[in-house]
């Protein structure tokens, strides 16, 4: 029965791991491909399950599940799907659905090994968005991190050991700190007592880490600790240096994980750990968080203004993008925390129905650069239209999901600071000029000659993208079930 011989957390987790691995052993690419789509789709209806039965009051052991792993240092394999970690857990499993439907004819060496790694690496993003005790949340974090490295410096472009090594070093450097951060809170936490009657003299729990001993000067040093690691990985400025370059060299499904759905870590990040365990550090240092946030939003939104590389320009758009959600989430009330976290979902989906556009893009012509391109529109009808409908969802147009998110972000980000808020809003003005430019140079005017003889898209590519309009469209127009889905619990819990 569903709760006793297994929970979401544990699919979500087992289902791409055992996938993943085997798909090591498939030399058959075709094979392999299929194999992956189908995990893909299995990972999908385990999470769409999880959605009926995320009411832990009604349902407790269908969402989480503790073993007893290194009793003696006070851990456990504690996982706990939050709401939060629900939504986040579909937009992972629609994210690489979306992927392997956009790769489904694609060509690439060791194939097997490639779809392996993004398997391996869906597995670990589903290990962050549920794990309860610390030392699991670094395991699983740095689980994701491998596999997208190997992916980076193996199929990447021509600069992809500049790029790769610039994001290794940048996480590493990250998740170091962090580590040092968790070993620290650890040992401020109190003992902990096993069923079995195991004592440990202190606890990697969540719980335990929210009670720890610490000093309003302890808990300043560490917030920067878990921040440095959770604004590398979203990221935000000045964190965000390593971002473009890694974008660009990346293969187009693996930009699509980094930017869709990785840098949602690091805003969970901060909502389940950094804070709930250190909020009078969190409170205090509010302001620079969120002054530094904005400044994001309009340095990346005047850098993508006058970018003429289309990978370029969508990944310091996302730099934007998630600059609005950092600030919203330490403004801190009810309305921008709920606000960011619809966000989180809605920027994922048309985060990656961008890339999916551009990688076809650069595939049929043969270049990402905008000067180059021209009249894609004559050529290209379908392709326009997904185009048009994804790049308006993304600058917030009403009755698309993204305008729900923003809203109610201003909304909350408003409560807290008037002036900041509308420093925050000429960001909506320049996503609206770089992306009108961009959609009137590539699609429209002049047919230029390396668009001149490409065709339109090809069927799998259609469905992937008319899925996700369709997603686009219907949360947009009625958006109030995730909200209510979200709404129903604090957004900051355990």
């Amino acid at each position: 029965m569903l709760g006793t011989y297994f929970t979401f957390p544990e699919l979500l987790i087992w289902l791409p791991l055992v996938a993943g691995i085997a798909a090591f052993f498939m030399k058959n690419a075709r094979v392999v491909k299929a194999w992956s789509l189908i995990a893909a789709v299995g990972v999908v209806a385990v999470s769409l399950s999880g959605l009926c039965y995320a009411d832990t009051s009604a349902y407790p052991t269908y969402n989480q599940v503790s073993y007893y792993w290194l009793k003696y240092l006070g851990n456990s394999f504690h996982l706990n799907l939050n709401k939060t970690g629900h939504l986040l857990s579909l937009l992972t499993a629609l994210g690489f659905l979306f992927i392997f439907l956009y790769s489904w004819k694609e060509e690439r060496k060791k194939s097997n090994h490639f779809y392996g790694l993004m398997l391996l690496a869906q597995a670990g993003i589903m290990g962050v968005f549920s794990a309860v005790d610390a030392l699991v949340f670094y395991f699983f974090w740095e689980l994701a991190l491998i596999p997208v490295y190997f992916l980076c410096s193996i199929w990447g472009g021509e600069k992809r050991i500049q790029a790769t090594f610039k994001f290794f070093i940048y996480t590493f450097v990250g998740s170091l700190l962090m580590l040092t951060g968790i070993l620290y809170v650890y040992y401020h936490t109190q003992g902990r007592i096993f069923n079995d009657g195991t004592q440990a003299a202190h606890s990697f729990a969540l719980n335990a880490f929210q009670a720890a001993n610490l000093t309003p000067a302890e808990q300043g040093c560490l917030f920067w600790l878990f921040l440095a690691a959770f604004g590398v990985k979203m990221p935000i400025f000045p964190l965000h240096t390593w971002q473009p370059g890694a974008y660009d060299q990346s293969p187009t499904p693996v930009t699509m994980v980094l930017s869709g759905i990785m840098v949602k870590m690091g805003l969970f990040g901060l909502l389940r750990w950094l804070l709930p365990v250190l909020p009078e550090a969190s409170a205090k240092y509010a302001d620079i968080v969120i002054a530094l946030s904005i400044f994001g939003i309009i340095y990346a939104s005047l850098i993508a203004l006058v970018q003429d590389n289309l990978k370029k320009l969508v990944a310091y758009s996302s730099i934007a993008h998630i600059g609005l959600m950092s600030a919203a989430i330490f403004a801190k009330n009810e309305l921008s925390l709920n606000g960011a976290i619809v966000q989180m979902f809605n920027h994922g989906i048309n985060i990656i129905g961008l890339w999916i556009v551009i990688g076809i893009i650069e595939r049929k012509t043969g270049t990402k650069k905008i000067s180059e391109l021209g009249g894609l529109a004559a050529k290209a009808p379908a392709l326009t239209i997904f185009m048009l409908v994804i790049a308006l969802a993304n600058i917030a147009l009403p009755l698309t999901n993204a305008f729900v998110g923003e809203f109610m972000m201003f909304s909350g980000l408003f409560q807290y600071s008037k002036w900041m808020t509308a420093i925050a809003g000429v960001g909506i003005i320049l996503a609206a000029a770089y992306t009108l430019n961009m959609i009137r140079n590539v699609f429209y005017g002049e047919v230029k000659a390396t668009v001149a003889q490409i065709t339109d898209i090809q069927f799998h590519e259609k469905l992937v993208l008319t899925i996700i309009v369709l997603v686009v469209l219907a949360t947009g127009v009625y958006p109030q079930p995730i909200i209510e889905f979200i709404s129903n619990t604090p957004a900051v819990q355990p």
